[in-house]
């Protein structure tokens, strides 16, 4: 164990010193520099060398395969090793997150607090969580497309905050990144347009350093855009009962069934062996013999989650992040990477009440069993044209203008060789122009992860996967998708806004350690 511990240290010490000597000799450039007129592009070029050298020594301070599992606790370098989650006994009726009233009977307003409480997860005993305007989670938010939105923000935690709206496109001064901190005790007021389609949104926060910790402690909340589409596809909508939302999340709990993040924290990811939906140990889910739409979202720190059905029937994805598909696909399985979202329908209407089915994962863990009652729910068809999504032709014609390299493991992950600089921007780019991206995830010598890429303030088109097209699932508007080792991820985005917006793996742990760039919007 001394020798481990040795050659950890050693390594630490030679990532500090690879490390400074990159900040000393990149002449990274800093706003200032960028509003005097520097190549966008040029800002983030690779130093060849430098990378050259930390892979090096990564390569030395793991031979004989000294680190691999001391430096790494519960260690998922590749995910591939991810600790299994406990089956869902199904004793507790899974929790919908309420509806939040509107202050204003004129508008759309909210209050929104980041609050600290005890929440009853384990029965008998109270647990120390984060909430929004609860102990533990949050609310849903109604949005509908052409609404003015007044949002009042109270941080009444003991520590900086932020309140980051992901997948809303929002001007960069209101989209909650690690440069709209609210300090405790403060509070602030932001007021946006409603101008993207009907989504499944979500909100949690954003602060430098602390995003891992305060959203492995509870906060996140939902948000519902509607729009006429919507509307006029008559899918199921009746909220918490043929609508559900489904946040999935892991946890590790202590002896005392308390969260102790610092103790449960991984450098490359944290993960737990303990699943929760909307924040509920053991949930079931009652539905009756009707299509059920589940609004899947993976909100863990880490955890890629599979989601099938233990009978292998099949369901249909009828929406991503951002918006409908143009038409249902029928999938058997579904992964969704952190911060990812889609919407799935199952017919539960030819379901035997005894059958006993479960939404389960990759390794057949029950993740949520459900209980079909003898009611006969309203008959519904899933429309076969939703959307008039489209990637066009010069779309897909245009030159790859912003290059991005995901790279490194642990607390030396990168993007382009560089970590997060709050005073430097990485990239500019116009207001309303088209521009294409390519993102590719470069192994190291363990292969490397899976990183979920997230950007903030737009909705972008996936165009390609090393090449080819995206699956038909992912032929909609998206704001986070998965790079696996060695994949090349071309997307086409535009920015509505104006504003200094984040890209970053959204592993929150590896964007807490400067996985992340800035792109200022003229």
């Amino acid at each position: 164990m001394r020798k481990k511990n040795l050659l950890i240290s050693l390594f630490s010490l030679m990532m500090v010193i690879v490390l400074s000597a990159c900040t000393s000799n990149d002449g990274e450039a800093s706003v200032e520099d960028t509003n005097n007129g520097k190549d966008s592009n040029e800002q983030m070029n690779m130093n060849e060398d430098n990378e050259n050298s930390m892979e090096e020594n990564m390569n030395n301070s793991s031979s004989e395969g000294e680190m691999n599992n001391a430096s790494m606790g519960n260690g998922h370098m590749d995910h591939d090793d991810v600790v299994s989650l406990i089956d869902s006994t199904g004793e507790n009726e899974l929790n919908i997150p309420p509806v939040l009233k509107s202050d204003s009977n004129k508008g759309t307003e909210y209050t929104i607090r980041a609050q600290k409480g005890e929440t009853e997860i384990f029965d008998g005993v109270q647990t120390k969580t984060y909430g929004y305007n609860d102990s533990f989670l949050g609310p849903m938010l109604q949005f509908e497309k052409g609404d003015t939105v007044k949002i009042n923000l109270i941080n009444e935690l003991n520590e900086n905050t932020t309140f980051h709206w992901h997948g809303l496109e929002v001007p960069g001064n209101d989209d909650g990144g690690p440069h709209n901190v609210l300090e405790p005790g403060e509070e602030s007021t932001i007021e946006f347009e409603v101008t993207q389609e009907a989504a499944t949104l979500w909100f949690h926060p954003h602060p430098e350093g602390k995003t891992s910790e305060q959203v492995y402690n509870g906060l996140a909340g939902l948000i519902y855009i509607e729009d006429q589409n919507s509307k006029n596809l008559e899918l199921p909508s009746e909220y918490g009962e043929n609508d559900i939302p489904l946040i999935f999340q892991d946890r590790v709990f202590d002896d005392e069934k308390q969260l102790n993040y610092k103790a449960a924290a991984n450098e490359d990811g944290t993960v737990g062996d303990t699943s929760l939906i909307n924040g509920t140990l053991n949930p079931k889910l009652t539905v009756d013999k009707e299509k059920v739409r589940l609004r899947l979202l993976n909100g863990s720190n880490a955890r890629n989650y599979t989601v099938k059905l233990n009978t292998e029937d099949a369901f249909v994805q009828i929406a991503t992040d951002g918006g409908f598909l143009n038409e249902p696909v029928s999938m058997q399985e579904i992964t969704l990477t952190p911060s990812e979202r889609a919407e799935i329908v199952i017919d539960f209407s030819q379901v035997k009440t005894n059958e006993e089915i479960a939404l389960v994962n990759e390794e057949g863990t029950t993740l949520l069993p459900f209980e079909i009652t003898d009611q006969t729910g309203k008959t519904i068809d899933i429309p076969d044209e939703m959307n008039d999504f489209s990637v066009t032709e010069e779309e897909k014609n245009l030159p790859v203008t912003k290059e991005i390299e995901l790279f490194g493991m642990m607390d030396q992950v990168t993007i382009n060789g560089k970590k997060f600089d709050s005073e430097r921007i990485d990239f500019t780019q116009e207001q309303g122009v088209t521009e294409v991206w390519e993102i590719y995830n470069k192994p190291d010598m363990m292969g490397g992860m899976i990183h979920p890429f997230h950007i903030h303030g737009a909705q972008f088109k996936i165009l390609s996967r090393n090449g080819e097209a995206p699956p038909e699932n992912e032929r909609g508007w998206k704001d986070s998708f998965s790079v696996a080792p060695d994949e090349t991820v071309k997307i086409a985005i535009q920015f509505k806004n104006k504003g200094i917006y984040m890209f970053h793996c959204h592993i929150l742990e590896h964007e807490d350690n400067g996985m992340m760039g800035q792109v200022k919007v003229e």
